[in-house]
């Protein structure tokens, strides 16, 4: 070996070690990596900044920006709320939760796509009365499968893309990945539903009842706007919904006054006000479902009017505060600070007046509408305390459609080749700015930066370990252990050793390094890359045996109440399948 292959390869031991160690943050690690080999010398200075601007990088900003336009725009809520059904046995809802898991993960980042459902699926499992582990290990297991299934669908597969560009000239196209991905995800999903899910050891205690319990359910009032579809109807008929959202209606109020006895068999007429208990979540879900508005909704429409957005806040009311012991109403809450009170939490005492005119307790947790980026101000001036935030936000449904014509428009653009992927992505982030899906400050919160880091960091130490001749060293090794073997046993070792390597690493550090040995031993036999670069980015998606192996097995540590070692039972046959079923397909749809 060379000087600069001993010290790469001494680099990336530390990295891959100080990754295992977790003591410090991966992005941190890789950037300290990166600045190092710059200053031995094994990184040039003028590409050491190249990896922030690679396709990859960009691509994978991109797709976390308009996985929340999506979420943002209603468009998945549209298709959760239509297929998700409490009622049915563990084996079909998590063959149906899997399948939309995997569904939406092709288009959006499989970490956003597990963010969405797994409360959906907490949600579920409450009210069927099981554990949440039983089904949160086969939806997460589902969402990293159904990545696969296109070049956006998953990290790993971008990176693949952008490597054989810089090598070959040319790109995977989007759905060059959905042949094998699409026999691996279905194989993978089938097997946690009918056999997987079996295998799961029984939790030790109902972690997602515990994560619900801290969450404040409010008494809310929703409005039926005058060009509503639910005029007429019987109230009674919005079980339906209300059940899917996880919604209790408590009543209705019309003209002012409470409707009781017969309240839910009273026909809905323009101006009715609903009362209703809810997460601030479900409240938004069932709101977009129904198309139904807050109680002071032209106070609403102003505020959307007047300035860049609104935001959706918590706060507590201290003794003390000036709101304690009056209205919504009586404070000037609306003409005073443009500002909606959408609910009230009262721990689980009734409220029995509207809501805008029952005076507010010390205790009490307010859900406020507030001008974005003003909410501090309106709780400072209200005297409350804000609570922590978790990503609040109002469902823009009326944009729904167009959000997803912007994003399908795009993907359509991009598959057939007429504009570059990158670019395409970035025409529907400036859509959805422009529609008022997403507000620019929204953009830069929902990129993940220490991914980007991270990527920005590893690609040139990976192109510097190529340039030294370090992964034809590694292809040479690795070859030399299969010497004699069949191209099938090769590609299952390259397959079986990347996917060691994604169990314990970051995906994304473990696509870097595979992907250039691939080539290397495609080279030495002679024969294409493309099965080699294939195999790679199947197994380094692939990584199921441990909760950090991939971001979404951390996701659902805590929530599904599981510990380290569960995580094998399921993931290692699953592992093996996904070999299994993956080398065939490959060798049939991308010859040697």
């Amino acid at each position: 070996m060379t000087a600069d292959q001993i010290q790469l390869f001494t680099l990336f031991a530390a990295v891959f070690g100080l990754l295992l160690w977790g003591r410090f943050r991966y992005d941190l690690v890789a950037f300290g990596a990166l600045m190092l080999a710059v200053v031995l010398g094994l990184v040039p200075s003028a590409e050491a900044f190249a990896g922030f601007g690679h396709p990859a990088t960009i691509i994978v900003a991109l797709v976390l920006v308009v996985s929340a336009g999506l979420v943002r725009s209603g468009a998945v809520f549209l298709i959760t709320r239509t297929l998700i059904d409490a009622s049915r046995a563990l084996g079909g809802h998590i063959a149906v939760m899997g399948g939309v898991g995997a569904a939406l993960s092709a288009f959006m980042n499989n970490v956003a796509a597990l963010a969405l459902l797994m409360p959906v699926d907490i949600q579920t499992a409450r009210k069927a009365g099981r554990p949440p582990g039983l089904s949160l290990m086969p939806l997460s297991f589902a969402t990293i499968l159904g990545g696969m299934l296109t070049l956006i669908g998953t990290p790993p597969n971008i990176i693949i893309a952008g490597i054989r560009e810089d090598t070959f000239g040319t790109s995977f196209a989007m759905f060059d990945f959905a042949p094998v991905g699409g026999i691996a995800a279905l194989a993978g999903i089938a097997f946690v539903a009918l056999i997987g899910w079996r295998l799961i050891p029984a939790p030790e205690r109902d972690a997602g009842s515990d994560t619900l319990s801290e969450i404040a359910e409010y008494i809310a009032e929703l409005t039926v706007p005058e060009d509503s579809d639910l005029i007429g109807q019987v109230l009674g008929e919005l079980s339906e919904p209300a059940e899917a959202a996880d919604v209790a209606i408590l009543g209705l109020v019309r003209g002012g006054r409470r409707i009781y006895g017969t309240g839910r068999t009273s026909r809905l007429r323009a101006g009715d006000v609903i009362v209703i208990e809810a997460r601030p979540e479900a409240l938004d879900e069932f709101r977009s479902a129904t198309k139904l508005t807050v109680a002071d909704s032209d106070r609403e429409n102003r505020l959307r009017a007047d300035g860049d957005g609104v935001a959706v806040v918590e706060a507590v009311v201290p003794v003390g505060a000036r709101i304690a012991g009056k209205t919504a109403q009586s404070v000037g809450l609306a003409w005073r600070r443009r500002t909606v009170l959408m609910g009230i939490s009262r721990q689980g005492q009734k409220i029995t007046s509207q809501v805008r005119r029952t005076a507010i307790l010390p205790g009490d947790i307010l859900l406020l509408l507030t001008p974005k980026d003003q909410h501090q101000d309106v709780i400072d001036w209200l005297g409350c305390l804000a609570l922590a935030d978790r990503g609040l936000s109002v469902t823009e449904d009326s944009k729904t459609w167009l959000a997803i014509g912007l994003f399908g428009g795009a993907v359509a653009l991009a598959a057939l080749g007429l504009v570059y992927l990158p670019v395409a992505l970035g025409l529907v982030v400036i859509g959805y700015i422009l529609a008022g899906v997403l507000s620019v400050e929204e953009i830069y919160r929902h990129i993940e930066w220490p991914v980007v880091v991270l990527l920005g960091s590893m690609i040139p130490l990976g192109a510097a370990l190529e340039a030294s001749g370090g992964t034809a060293l590694l292809a040479g090794g690795l070859l030399s252990l299969t010497e004699g073997m069949p191209a099938w046993a090769v590609l299952t070792a390259l397959m079986v050793v990347t996917m060691t390597l994604s169990d314990v690493l970051n995906n994304t550090a473990t696509t870097i390094v595979a992907a250039p040995v691939a080539i290397g031993m495609a080279e030495t036999l002679g024969v294409s890359a493309d099965p080699f670069l294939m195999a790679v980015a199947v197994a380094a998606s692939c990584a199921f045996l441990t909760p950090i192996g991939h971001q979404n097995n951390t996701l659902i540590l805590g929530p599904g109440g599981y510990s380290f070692n569960d995580y094998w039972r399921m993931g290692l046959p699953l592992e093996i399948l996904i070999v299994a079923v993956s080398i065939p397909a490959i060798l049939v749809f991308w010859p040697l």
